[in-house]
């Protein structure tokens, strides 16, 4: 026997400490490249979904923007996404008139609600809906299938399991995302105006002066584009710990909280970065009394 043997032996709770340590940075690697490759191959084989599985595709489509059984009441992610907004954007509303109230400004309120709120807080309020209500709910049935061979079962019937299970989302990701994004959007600028107006009491005119001069259509539709790519990430991300998942009822527990975690580190990581890329070296707009 040899000595790496026999101390493996004699101590074996180290040596499993030592090889998961020592192992992390090859099995990061190799989970990587294996994530890449399920998204490559999820993107690529959407067109491949319309033409041959359009009923799924539908069907998807339909629960996600809807919901099902209990969502279905409160309006899917949609009716969610618009309490969630709401308080968000009220929130801002609240902290920056008392903020720039603070300095005499109270007046660049409506500045205040169309700079955060279109660029940071609507990008970031609809990928944490989406990972939170739509992502791990396909996690967690895309595991389930796993775990009792009903993804095994679509590969032996002849079916592209990738493109029926995991592209068929991420197209309803993509549709569900257009009502979703126009709802918290219309919310966001809805909401501060009333907790400014009303709450507050400034005039309605002042407010609306100042929100129309810093609120630019392009900024809208770079937050929009940001949106897509975060359902990309999202799904894609979700998609893939559901489809590897293994180790039964246990392993899809695990798969969707790895998920959640990586979907929303992966929100964080796309506002930020698309937020330095467009406003980094100009910001867009000039602040003046």
């Amino acid at each position: 026997m040899s000595t790496a043997a026999v101390l493996r032996a004699r101590f074996p709770r180290a040596s499993a400490n030592v090889t998961r340590y020592a192992g992390a940075a090859g099995r990061g690697l190799d989970e990587a490249g294996r994530l890449g490759w399920f998204s490559l191959c999820c993107v690529g084989q959407t067109v491949h979904a319309l033409r041959r599985y359009r009923h799924e595709t539908l069907r998807q489509i339909a629960q996600t923007v809807f919901g099902a059984g209990a969502m279905a009441f409160v309006g899917g992610a949609v009716g969610i996404g618009g309490f969630v907004v709401l308080s968000g954007a009220s929130l801002v509303a609240v902290q920056g008139f008392v903020s720039l109230g603070n300095i005499g400004v109270e007046a660049f309120t409506g500045f205040f609600a169309a700079l955060i709120n279109v660029r940071i807080a609507v990008p970031v309020v609809g990928g944490i809906l989406l990972a939170s209500i739509i992502g791990a709910g396909h996690t967690a049935e895309l595991g389930a299938m796993r775990i009792s061979e009903e993804i095994d079962a679509l590969e032996v019937m002849g079916i592209n399991s990738i493109a029926y299970l995991a592209s068929t989302r991420l197209i309803a990701g993509l549709v569900a995302i257009v009502p979703l994004f126009c709802g918290l959007v219309s919310i966001a600028f809805l909401s501060p105006q009333l907790t400014t107006t009303l709450l507050y009491g400034q005039s309605n005119g002042t407010y609306q002066h100042y929100f129309r001069t810093f609120l630019r259509p392009e900024d809208v539709g770079w937050s929009f584009v940001e949106s897509l790519i975060i359902v990309v990430a999202v799904m894609v991300s979700h998609c893939y710990y559901g489809y590897n998942a293994s180790g039964g009822p246990v392993g899809v527990g695990e798969g969707v909280g790895r998920s959640m975690r990586f979907s929303l580190v992966s929100v964080q990581v796309v506002v930020l970065l698309s937020t330095l890329a467009i406003y980094g070296v100009n910001p867009n707009f000039a602040l003046t009394v």
